[in-house]
């Protein structure tokens, strides 16, 4: 099944969701992170073609403090669902839901294995021939 471009609405939706939410969350005004000492990015809100759903992916500077994080702010969707809904003029609020990013994770492997040994000896290798 492909994949379907977003649509601009969903993509102008998705921005302003990750706006709010970082404000939120910048500003101090989520009691639930309270105690986590981790500074907590948001990467991307993506939402659903009916605009029923966001999901919001995060990272952190700490990765042990991850799962406490991502506890944290979904404990706190009904607090950023509601700041979405006054600061928005939207029908619907989607509902809000979180993710760990794992695109740094991903990142950071790939560069690993590009700096292992054996793979830089098959590039030589390659280079030469």
């Amino acid at each position: 099944m492909a994949l379907k471009e977003l649509s601009q609405r969903q993509l102008r939706v998705g921005q302003e969701i990750k706006r709010i939410i970082a404000g939120e969350i910048n500003f101090g005004k989520v009691r639930n992170l309270e105690g986590i000492n981790t500074l907590v990015t948001i990467m991307e809100a993506s939402v659903s073609p009916d605009l029923k759903y966001a999901d919001v992916y995060f990272a952190v500077s700490n990765r042990s403090e991850e799962e406490k994080v991502l506890e944290a702010l979904r404990l706190a969707a009904g607090h950023f669902r509601k700041v979405v809904a006054e600061k928005t003029a939207l029908r619907y609020v989607p509902e809000i839901r979180f993710f760990a990013d794992t695109t740094i994770k991903e990142a950071e492997k790939i560069e690993r294995l590009l700096h292992d040994p054996k793979v830089q000896n098959d590039l030589e290798r390659k280079n030469e021939a």
